[in-house]
């Protein structure tokens, strides 16, 4: 097992490929925010919440001013000049924001705002771009979708106002008892999502629980607490989190590597750990 690198180092390496689109701020010169060649702006910010930026450093205040300009009146987000704007780019937008400490901008009130009102008949969110065709599996909610979504959610709301959600994360606990790929993106639980997977930037087992674990609903269910003890079985001998797969432009960046443990990862285990017990005290009263 490798030894972790600190998140200084980690960070000059983010940084070494901020110009690398074209721009600053890993963005495209015309304006594209989502192109992961090798980083994109929205994978940088999301990495850097990981790292434990500070809002006020001047590289994540200029990701996040760029994507708050990306923001349109109606609270969508464009993520690139031409192209159709999607539910997934405005939960990814929220997500990063929200992670960041923009939860109170003008801009990322937006964002919610129009999530809160777009959400599909399940509760969960939906793109409406059939990839694999249609069929009774994506008359569902993208589970990836909402994922960030809720991620997003729980960063801005008291636990009281989560539940307002509860409908969106029942999909997602439904979701670990289907498996099979659902919504129109066909996101499925199998070997891929049991791999532990950091950062948080996608549908996987890591992230799953972790957000899940900040909703009362989900917190003594029964599906979550399996997908918590399936997690669990990740823990080495020393009870640490050993990575088994990251973004490849990470990797190759050596930004994230696989067999390392992080300190980060580790705090979200504790943070997962920490909601199961306050969940659990506010349920036992």
């Amino acid at each position: 097992m490798k030894t972790h690198q600190t998140r200084n180092s980690q960070f000059e390496k983010l940084l070494s490929v901020r110009y690398s689109n074209g721009s600053d701020f890993w963005a495209a010169p015309d304006g594209k925010l989502g192109i992961d060649k090798p980083i994109s702006t929205l994978t940088a910010m999301l990495v850097m919440s990981e790292l434990r930026i500070p809002k006020e450093h001047e590289a994540l205040s200029g990701a996040a001013e760029l994507v708050m300009r990306a923001v349109k009146s109606d609270g969508r987000v464009k993520i690139a000049p031409k192209g159709s704007i999607y539910p997934c780019h405005s939960a990814l937008a929220a997500a990063a924001l929200c992670r960041n400490g923009y939860c109170d901008s003008e801009e990322t009130k937006q964002i919610l705002s129009h999530l809160t009102s777009s959400r599909y008949a399940d509760g969960g969110w939906r793109c409406n771009k059939f990839f694999y065709g249609r069929g009774p599996e994506t008359e569902f909610s993208n589970p990836g979708v909402t994922l960030l979504a809720l991620d997003a959610f729980r960063c801005a709301l008291t636990d009281h106002e989560l539940v307002e959600f509860d409908d969106a994360v029942e999909t997602l606990l439904d979701h670990w008892t289907v498996k099979s790929p659902v919504g129109p993106c066909h996101f499925g639980i199998g070997k891929q999502f049991m791999q532990l997977e950091y950062p948080f930037y996608r549908y996987n087992l890591f992230y799953y629980v972790y957000v899940l674990s900040f909703y009362r609903k989900a917190a003594s269910d029964h599906r979550f607490l399996e997908a918590f003890n399936k997690l669990m079985e990740k823990l080495d001998q020393d009870g640490n989190l050993v990575v088994e797969k990251t973004k490849r432009q990470l990797q190759q960046l050596g930004v994230y590597e696989v067999g390392v443990v992080y300190n980060d990862a580790n705090e979200r285990l504790q943070e997962i750990n920490d909601n199961i017990s306050k969940f659990n005290i506010v349920l036992d009263q």
